[in-house]
């Protein structure tokens, strides 16, 4: 639904109320939520994982078979030579390179696209709602796509910046960054602007007990990770973005896409 410039100001006021006025959230709620959520969500956080890891292959095979051809050359001749891989990227045109970057780039944007549309199923299977596989694909649509594009450059830019301010910002950053994906998946009516001023703005409010979460998180799938051989990452990973979706939900809330009106 596409709102004008005064209803947009009027939800985006109501949000931040929301974030400021938000109660404390409880640590073991949300990560045992988010473990019950799981559950009934993996196959299609998994299908995520697969089709990411189907469209980026052929980047990874493009930019590591030369190196692994030159390693395996090197050891046949018993010693490497450690300016064989200089040589190798001197090697690359820069027609090479800006293909590359662009092609990255478009596969980003589309991983950004099914992570939103992975936050969608969630909500539905959450609220016991039908769920469709097509649904990931829902922000691939022409109309959500310029958008998806224009935060996925956002989200690089600002990472870069605060990079190089010597990292200490980025790791501030990186829990309201986390939130551009969700907000935009159920606020992609907004702005890019008025995504990123409630994204950190709900990052900045909540951002120790979203950070503690991303660590334990990510230490389980990674420690489950390496257990299994790798193989768990597709399975595991998407468990990452479930207590996100909480503490959005907890403290922002879903609007009704068709509300029932109740006749008095």
């Amino acid at each position: 639904m596409k709102l004008n410039k005064q209803q947009r100001m009027s939800k985006i006021t109501v949000i931040l109320e929301k974030i400021n006025q938000a109660k404390p959230l409880d640590f073991g709620t949300i990560f045992s939520d988010s473990i019950e959520l799981f559950k009934k969500s993996w196959l299609y956080g998994f299908l995520f994982q697969l089709i990411v890891l189907i469209i980026t292959l052929p980047f990874i095979i493009v930019l590591y078979v030369p190196f692994v051809k030159s390693i395996i050359e090197q050891s046949k001749s018993g010693s490497v030579d450690p300016d064989v891989f200089g040589s190798l990227f001197a090697g690359f045109t820069g027609l090479y390179l800006a293909f590359f970057v662009l092609g990255l780039l478009a596969v980003t944007v589309f991983q950004m696209a099914l992570q939103a549309g992975f936050f969608r199923i969630v909500k539905n299977i959450d609220d016991g709602n039908e769920v469709q596989i097509s649904d990931l694909f829902y922000f691939l649509k022409g109309k959500y796509f310029g958008g998806v594009t224009l935060l996925t450059l956002t989200i690089i830019l600002i990472s870069i910046v605060a990079a190089l301010l010597f990292y200490v910002p980025l790791i501030y950053a990186m829990i309201p960054l986390s939130f551009f994906t969700i907000v935009f998946a159920f606020n992609s009516e907004l702005s890019i602007g008025e995504i990123v001023k409630i994204s950190f703005s709900l990052g900045t409010k909540k951002w120790l007990i979203s950070f503690g979460l991303f660590i334990v998180t990510y230490v389980i799938v990674v420690f489950l990770t390496l257990l299994t051989c790798g193989i768990g990452s597709l399975f595991l990973s998407p468990f990452i973005y479930l207590p996100l979706y909480f503490v959005y939900k907890q403290v922002i809330g879903f609007e009704e896409e068709n509300p029932v009106e109740v006749v008095e």
